[in-house]
């Protein structure tokens, strides 16, 4: 226990660095601002697509090129960041339903598929 603070054996350690101006985001050089930190930290895990999230993507035309994964990725670690554990990423024309804490997405819903639905039991959401 270091100050007041135990280490969790499940998250590998994370180095204070000096030097990162007054919540600009900006690091001096060779250091990481804590957006890069949690990027780091959660960019290891690859997102999975449930086969009912894979079947509603096939059935709807919805289609992923690398930097809609890349958006995709960098909303679901925005909300790991936040704490949630089921969130609603809304990327352009296209909801994602995903299981944070398994960093799974759940389903997918297309513009046309939207309207007049409800999306429940979600803590969050995200637009990317």
């Amino acid at each position: 226990m270091i100050d007041g603070v135990t280490n969790n054996p499940a998250l590998p350690p994370i180095q204070v660095q000096t030097g990162v101006t007054g919540g600009t985001g900006k690091t001096t050089a060779g250091q990481l601002s804590f957006g890069q930190l949690i990027e780091q930290q959660l960019g290891g895990e690859e997102l999975k697509f449930s086969a009912h999230a894979q079947a509603r993507m096939n059935s709807r035309n919805i289609t992923l090129n690398a930097q809609d994964l890349a958006r995709l990725q960098q909303g679901v670690a925005q909300a790991a960041a936040k704490g949630s554990r089921e969130s609603l990423v809304l990327k352009d024309d296209v909801a994602f339903v995903v299981s944070v804490k398994n960093n799974t997405v759940i389903t997918a819903v297309d513009a046309q598929s939207m309207k007049g639905n409800i999306f429940t039991n979600i803590d969050s959401a995200v637009i990317v």
